[in-house]
């Protein structure tokens, strides 16, 4: 790209101020421009940090010199949000998962064609640089014949992200509404959409969306659970564990043994912005390669991938289907659960 692309942020809480916010003020291929959140405190003194306008509404914010939106908000607010730029001519790179539901992720995806503009899940663990390598070498392995990942939220987050965080700006009010919508009745699928996200996006990028998907969960005290069989696209058979929280360090990982050779990783605590530990065994070579990158932002690396897909006019990662693959595959998640394991078919076809 010849000139950087035209940001404007929308929502400026968490994820926006820890993420999303820093890693725009370290690349030369996106400039933010504006920010907007319901929340005027938020908005303006988000906005006053980083020296762009902070516009009183979103219309305002759409009909500011931008090319693009981040929506860095929770899931229940996407489809309105990303319906409302995409209408507006704006590309949308949007915070995971891609909507609430699987119709209002279908109707993103349906504008986004329509108009011709990009639509980009923030999906930033397809971004880490290890994950990358490991996926680059798939074409290598064949088919997938088993899978296995590991994702185990450590119940004692605070004290670290409040070491990795940047000092954050926090309406007491936003706050309170966001916490007693998190410990609701329906804390099982928030927690599910939340983190599973993560856990079926990477399942879907390594070896396709599953043929049917089995899964079990419990709760206890104030920590859930959730174990997982899926049948592969290919033919395999794969599995995961979903724990949250642990008492103990954070753990996240896939094993992906092929008919030419397998893949494991282990990934970090993202606000670390460690890249993934490695190992990609090709049996023909008889050895494992590691890899050792440097640039090791996922969520700038995210960022810089957008506006890449934008120059190219497509080529998002995820794609938008992807998008919509994750919600069927959260709500298969729910459904199965739900029903004590009831193996749950998922019959779209498989996308890599």
């Amino acid at each position: 790209m010849t000139t950087p692309l035209r940001i404007g942020m929308i929502g400026c809480g968490r994820i926006a101020q820890a993420a999303h916010l820093p890693a725009l003020a370290k690349t030369d291929q996106l400039t933010l421009v504006s920010v907007y959140d319901p929340s005027e405190l938020l908005s303006s003194q988000v906005a006053a940090r980083y020296g762009v306008t902070s516009s009183v509404t979103l219309d305002d914010l759409l009909a500011a010199d931008i090319d693009a939106v981040v929506i860095a908000t929770p899931d229940r607010f996407h489809h309105q949000l990303g319906m409302a730029a995409l209408r507006a001519g704006k590309h949308v790179l949007v915070e995971k998962p891609l909507a609430a539901t699987v119709e209002e992720a279908e109707e993103l995806v349906a504008l986004a064609a329509e108009r011709g503009l990009r639509l980009q899940t923030g999906a930033m663990k397809r971004h880490d640089p290890g994950v990358a390598f490991a996926h680059d070498a798939l074409p290598e392995l064949g088919r997938a014949v088993s899978y296995h990942s590991v994702y185990r939220v450590p119940a004692r987050r605070a004290p670290i992200e409040a070491t990795l965080f940047p000092d954050m700006i926090v309406d007491d009010a936003v706050r309170a509404v966001e916490n007693t919508f998190k410990s609701s009745g329906n804390r099982t699928g928030y927690l599910l959409a939340t983190h599973g996200a993560h856990v079926f996006d990477t399942l879907i990028h390594f070896t396709g969306l599953p043929r049917w998907i089995r899964v079990h969960g419990s709760q206890v005290g104030e920590d859930y659970t959730w174990h997982g069989v899926v049948g592969l696209a290919e033919g395999g058979v794969g599995s995961f564990e979903m724990t949250v929280d642990v008492h103990g360090d954070w753990s996240e990982g896939i094993e992906l043994s092929a008919e030419k050779g397998t893949i494991r990783t282990r990934t970090h605590q993202p606000f670390w912005k460690r890249a993934s530990d490695v190992e990609v065994f090709v049996e023909s070579e008889g050895f494992s390669r590691r890899p050792h990158p440097t640039d090791t932002n996922a969520f700038k690396l995210q960022l810089e991938a957008f506006a890449a897909a934008v120059a190219a006019g497509g080529g998002e990662s995820p794609s938008p289907q992807d998008g919509v693959s994750v919600v069927r595959l959260i709500d298969a998640a729910v459904a199965s659960a739900a029903a004590d394991g009831e193996l749950v078919a998922l019959t779209e076809p498989a996308l890599r």
